[in-house]
Formats: C-alpha cells, sequence, structure tokens
C-alpha cells in the first residue's frame, strides 16, 4: 500500500495558487485580492499545509469564541485579520482557526513592492511571523475600517489601472498593516490579564531556568525555547513583552541572566570564567562583555568590590 505524502503543497506564483483553490485568474501577476462573497459556494480548500511565496492577509469571519489565542481565548466572534509571509507553513491540522471562512483574501508577490519603502519595511511588521492562533481579532468598528481599505484596493484593482495604480495600492497595504499595528496594541492592552499572566509565566520559566543552571547543558535559554514552553510564537512573545514593558523577550532574557550572575559573583567563590560558564556562555570574554555592557561595569570589578 503506497503511503500517503503529507508534504505541504507549494505555490510559487499567485495564478497556481488561484487555480489549485478554484478561483477566477488573477488580473495582476503579483497581487491578487478575493473577496469570496462575490463567488459561487464551491470554492475549492485543499487539505492539510501548504507554503505560499508570498504575503497573505486574510480577513475570517464567524470565528469560535471557544478558539484558543495562545494561552487565552478569542475577544470578539466576529472573527479577524490573519497574516503569513512567504514560505510560511499555512493551514497545518492542529495550527489557527477551523471553522471561520474567509471574507477577503489578499496575495501579494514581495516583487510588487520593489521600488517602494515598503519593501524592506514590510519586514517590521512582527505579525507576520505570529502562529494563526495569535490572529488580530476585530471589534466590530475596527472591522468596518479593515474592509473599508480592502474595498479602496478593490476598486483600485478592477477598474482603475493605470500608472498610479501600483502606487495607490501599495499606499493602501501600508495603510492596512499600520491600522494592524494599531489594533494588535489595543488587543494586548484589553487582554491585560491574560498579557500579565503570561509575563508572569515567563520570569516563573526564567527563575526556573537559571536555577535549576540548566544553562550548563542548554546553553543561554533562546526566545524560541521561551515562547515554545509558553505554547506562542517567538514573535508574538517579544511584541507582546514590549508593550508591557517597553522591552523585547531578549533584553528580558539578558536581565535576568546578569541578575543571577551577579547573585553568584557576589555570594560564591566562583571565578568570572566559572560564572560566566555557569550562565551558559562558551566564552568568558562574552560573558564579560554583556555584563559590562548592561552595569558599566567589568564583572571582576564587580566581584571584587564585594570583597
Amino acid at each position: 500500500m503506497k503511503k500517503k505524502d503529507n508534504s505541504p503543497l507549494k505555490f510559487d506564483s499567485i495564478s497556481a495558487a488561484h487555480q489549485a483553490f478554484g478561483l477566477p485568474k488573477p488580473a495582476h501577476p503579483l497581487i491578487s485580492l478575493v473577496n469570496t462573497t462575490g463567488l459561487p459556494g464551491h470554492v475549492v480548500r485543499p487539505s492539510g499545509s501548504h507554503l505560499l511565496n508570498f504575503y497573505k492577509i486574510s480577513l475570517r469571519t464567524k470565528l469560535s469564541a471557544s478558539l484558543k489565542y495562545g494561552q487565552g481565548y478569542y475577544d470578539f466572534a466576529e472573527g479577524g485579520l490573519l497574516f503569513a509571509a512567504p514560505n510560511q507553513l499555512i493551514g497545518s491540522r492542529d495550527d489557527g482557526p477551523k471553522d471561520g471562512i474567509s471574507e477577503y483574501v489578499l496575495l501579494v508577490h514581495p516583487d510588487f513592492f520593489i521600488g517602494y519603502p515598503l519593501s524592506g519595511k514590510i519586514k517590521q511588521y512582527g505579525f507576520f511571523s505570529y502562529s494563526t492562533n495569535e490572529a488580530l481579532h476585530l471589534s466590530e468598528r475596527e472591522k468596518a475600517t479593515i474592509v473599508s481599505t480592502f474595498k479602496l484596493i478593490e476598486e483600485e484593482l478592477n477598474s482603475r489601472i493605470d500608472d498610479f495604480s501600483q502606487e495607490v495600492i501599495v499606499t493602501q497595504i501600508e495603510l492596512l498593516l499600520n491600522y494592524a499595528k494599531r489594533f494588535y496594541k489595543r488587543q494586548f492592552i484589553t487582554r491585560k490579564a491574560t498579557s500579565n499572566a503570561l509575563l508572569q509565566q515567563f520570569e516563573l520559566l526564567l527563575d526556573e531556568y537559571f536555577s535549576n543552571e540548566k544553562s550548563l547543558s542548554k546553553g543561554i535559554p533562546t526566545v524560541h525555547y521561551l515562547a515554545e514552553n509558553l505554547n506562542i510564537s517567538p514573535q508574538y512573545l517579544s511584541d507582546l513583552l514590549r508593550s508591557l514593558t517597553g522591552q523585547n523577550a531578549q533584553q528580558h532574557i539578558h536581565d535576568k541572566l546578569i541578575e543571577k550572575a551577579k547573585e553568584k559573583l557576589s555570594t560564591t567563590n566562583l571565578s568570572v570564567s566559572e560564572v560566566a560558564y555557569v550562565m551558559g556562555f562558551e566564552h568568558s570574554q562574552s560573558f564579560s562583555k554583556l555584563f559590562k555592557l548592561k552595569t558599566k561595569v567589568s564583572p571582576l570589578a564587580f566581584k571584587r568590590s564585594f570583597n
């Protein structure tokens, strides 16, 4: 019996994705906006996961309030926005909303942004690296704002192809991303109880890591390790921490590391090199450089001040 191939489907072009999903041929090879409300009900939804060689922004509707969102649940049942960067796995069986439908789907190849500042800037929007269960869920007013932006892009694509079309569309996409950035900020604030609980879990996880000296065998804790143990994506963890404390996950790790190193330097007979080793550094010079950067004194000078 032939073994079933579970490898993800890969789409290198927007046209190929349209064909696989049973959608009409796109009007432009590098960008497509699908408004599913105007499509017949037999749109194909390939099973399993897939990889796209372009950006995807989709507005999902009617998401269940019981769906997991990080450590909690969706705030709004109206649905929300999901973002995916090129070559990001989409549609795995255990990740993301299963009962929502896409009202709008925007597909944009990176080449569409060539010559515009957004080409480089788009990589700064961290939510493209979030997991699908960390979707931006919208209030009715926020959804109306997002839909109006999609409609402007749709109108431009369908009826105004001229010398200014690409510039106008790129501007609208950037506006859409900035709205998303603002609404994610709101989401962190309105979910403050959940966010603070995650911060507390993050701190406990770091404390436990250094207290049990896992750094001896595993090295310095990584953002990926901590995010995995908190069941959220690394980028989402950093953005959440930054919204609460002004510092990202890596900065928090360094602060905790220095705090624990100070304890060992001031209360034990361990040398600077030994402390560096215990804290997970392969080279004591790297430890000394970070310590001085954070405290303005060398670890040796700090240790001597307690003798």
